[in-house]
C-alpha cells in the first residue's frame, strides 16, 4: 500500500516541484504545499505511461552532462551564425550513427541532445534501435561527426545508464 502512495518517479516529482516553485510568484507556504501535492499527484496519474523506471545507474553524472550540452549549444550557435554570415554554401550530409545505447530513454536523450545542438538534427531511429539517422548542416568528414557525438554525448550516457 505504501509503495502505491509513494513517488513512482522521484526525479519527475522533484523536477515538477522545482518548476512549480520557479513559476509561482515567490515561495510561500501555499506554493510549497501545492507544489508537493502536484509533484506527488501527476506521477501517480501518469504511472501507466511509464512502463519502466528510468534506469539511471549513475545520476550524479547528469549535471555535468547538462553543462556540456549547454556549452555545446552556445558553441554550435556561434559556429552556425558564422556559417550563415559568410554566405558559404554548407556541405550538409545525412549520417548513419551506430548506437551503442540500448535503453530507450538513453536513446531519446541522445537524439534530443543532437537535435538541440544547432547544426545537427536527429531524423530517425531504426526499428531495431541500432542506428540513428542524423542530418549535419555542415561537414566534410562524417566519421569525425560520429566520433565527436560518441565521445561528447553517447559515452557519458553509457556511463549513466549501464
Amino acid at each position: 500500500m505504501m509503495s502505491r502512495l509513494g513517488f513512482p518517479q522521484p526525479y519527475l516529482s522533484l523536477t515538477l516541484f522545482l518548476v512549480w516553485q520557479l513559476l509561482s510568484d515567490g515561495i510561500s507556504g501555499g506554493s510549497v504545499v501545492l507544489g508537493a501535492v502536484l509533484a506527488w499527484l501527476i506521477p501517480q496519474i501518469t504511472r501507466g505511461f511509464w512502463p519502466q523506471r528510468p534506469a539511471f545507474i549513475k545520476p550524479w553524472h547528469l549535471p555535468g552532462y547538462l553543462l556540456r550540452v549547454l556549452l555545446d549549444i552556445v558553441s554550435a550557435s556561434v559556429t552556425v551564425s558564422v556559417l550563415i554570415l559568410r554566405a558559404r554554401e554548407p556541405r550538409s550530409a545525412f549520417i548513419s550513427y551506430p548506437l551503442q545505447l540500448e535503453h530507450p530513454l538513453a536513446i531519446t536523450i541522445l537524439a534530443s541532445t543532437i537535435s538541440l545542438t544547432p547544426g545537427t538534427v536527429s531524423a530517425d531511429v531504426s526499428d531495431d534501435n541500432k542506428t540513428l539517422l542524423i542530418h549535419a548542416l555542415d561537414t566534410d568528414d562524417e566519421q569525425a561527426v560520429i566520433d565527436e557525438i560518441h565521445r561528447r554525448y553517447e559515452k557519458p550516457l553509457l556511463e549513466m545508464f549501464q
